[in-house]
């Protein structure tokens, strides 16, 4: 097709140089806190439904849709949002992705992403050895934390189960059980279901008063899925809790792990960039002792979504997930001989080249940037939280560890009002100023913000109390 019009690079130079001046204008207005910008504007999904209809018969041009798109979206540049655990990302790693889009290179195989395959194998590693791993550690990048979570505990499995769970399905030996913190993220229960373990397979460990699994708790778990008839073979404990931002005892856990001959998993999505910092890595102490570890970078290290990696302290398991044949535990070859197509890894067969945003992170700026962020944002949290403690009309179900910091405005002698921190946050998305959620902890409803907005400040955190209070008074009238 000689000469096929939506080629022409001509073109291409011309709407890209637009779309950036565009987007750097956006950019610029997102983070000032321009206060004409919504944070998240606000919209009936029906009517956002209606909206969009797919009218593909009267074209647009390139700008009106760029323009649409920008008008409506959520705005994770401005100061004040404080939402959901996606961060602001790095202009730099937007155009990564405008290179990974062009380019395509879909690294199922070697010879359709050759570049992207090393820099994957490459940074799997030095994320390792962040995490205190040796040279024998490796990994390799997926699309999100849920579908990281499965894969590494599919290998925990393979690895653990005492036969050929892959070719031979669940019934080719006794039934198997993962204890669980109460407290993990949905995905990791999730996984597991999928897996086919089903709920009398996944063991539930009680946590303490701060949300965090209970080491001691771990032997009597044990005995329950044993007296189940069910052979224990791991435990996954979380870096940290996603609704408290709290972090698992990992030392304890992985002493129990060692002694009962237990895989490890540590779904560290957001708390595993402390290990960039120098201040908070020591939340992680015990990591080094895990088995696996999923790692988020579009959480903690500024990287557009998704980009998340699974990485294996002995690198001969990351191969054990979809294996048919566990030649690593017979000897019978090394896997690591075809290292380079990754779709014998992972669940995609056709991925993009996600480890590149992250990657050009490093190469460009240096982990000491990445590492410095992560102490700044843990300390805001922690700042955060002395500043609701010092307030009389607001409390806390925990103080917080990093920059997830849950509260609710209770002022003193107010009646408690069934529905009050849901109808607060309500109105504060309304009033689209700010962008925050919630969560449920010992059966009440908290409100929560996650501070990862790198030009979030003091002041804006200020400004939530004061439209928090004023929300929560004009509801208690």
């Amino acid at each position: 097709m000689a000469g096929f019009a939506p080629f022409d690079p001509d073109t291409f130079r011309a709407q890209g140089h637009r779309l950036v001046d565009r987007l750097a204008d956006y950019l610029a207005q997102a983070v000032s806190g321009d206060p004409e910008l919504p944070v998240l504007p606000h919209a009936d999904p029906n009517q956002l439904l209606a909206q969009w209809s797919c009218d593909f018969e009267q074209p647009i041009s390139f700008e009106a849709l760029t323009e649409r798109v920008l008008a409506g979206s959520n705005h994770l540049h401005h100061p004040r949002y404080m939402g959901h655990q996606v961060t602001a990302p790095l202009p730099l790693g937007a155009l990564c992705e405008l290179i990974d889009g062009l380019l395509n290179n879909a690294n199922a195989v070697y010879e359709m992403g050759p570049v992207v395959t090393a820099i994957e194998r490459n940074l799997s590693r030095w994320l390792g050895a962040r995490l205190g791993w040796d040279a024998r550690c490796d990994g390799f990048f997926t699309s999100g934390g849920s579908l990281g979570n499965l894969t590494a505990l599919l290998a925990a499995r393979q690895v653990q189960a005492g036969f050929d769970v892959f070719t031979d399905g669940l019934l080719g030996g006794e039934p198997l059980a993962v204890l669980v913190s109460e407290s993990a993220h949905y995905s990791v229960t999730r996984s597991l279901q999928i897996m086919g373990l089903g709920q009398p397979g996944v063991i539930k460990v009680p946590v303490d008063e701060r949300y965090r699994l209970r080491p001691e708790a771990l032997p009597a778990a044990l005995a329950q899925a044993r007296a189940a008839g069910r052979r224990p073979i791991a435990v996954a404990a979380s870096a940290c809790c996603t609704a408290t931002g709290t972090f698992d005892p990992l030392g304890p856990i992985a002493d129990f792990c060692a002694e009962h001959g237990l895989w490890l998993h540590v779904d560290g999505a957001h708390g595993a960039s402390a290990a960039l910092s120098e201040r908070y890595r020591e939340l992680l102490a015990g990591i080094e002792r895990a088995d696996s570890v999923l790692w988020d970078a579009h959480k903690m290290l500024l990287t557009p979504a998704l980009c998340t990696a699974v990485l294996f302290r002995n690198g001969d398991h990351s191969f054990a997930a979809f294996t048919q044949q566990a030649s690593y535990l017979l000897h019978q070859q090394n896997p690591r001989d075809e290292w380079y197509n990754l779709c014998g890894r992972t669940v995609e067969c056709t991925k993009t080249m996600t480890a590149l945003r992250l990657y050009a992170a490093l190469a460009v700026l240096g982990p000491r940037v990445l590492g410095d962020y992560v102490t700044d944002r843990f300390d805001l949290g922690r700042r955060f939280g002395q500043m609701l403690d010092e307030a009389d009309d607001f409390e806390m179900p925990v103080a917080p560890e990093c920059n997830i910091v849950c509260f609710a405005y209770s002022p003193p002698g107010a009646a408690a009002m069934p529905g009050l921190q849901a109808a607060i946050r309500q109105r504060l998305l309304a009033d689209e100023r700010f962008h925050i959620v919630q969560t449920q902890l010992g059966g009440r409803v908290w409100l929560r913000v996650t501070i990862i907005n790198p030009l979030t400040t003091e002041e804006d955190l200020v400004a939530l109390m004061a439209a928090t209070r004023a929300a929560g008074q004009e509801l208690l009238g």
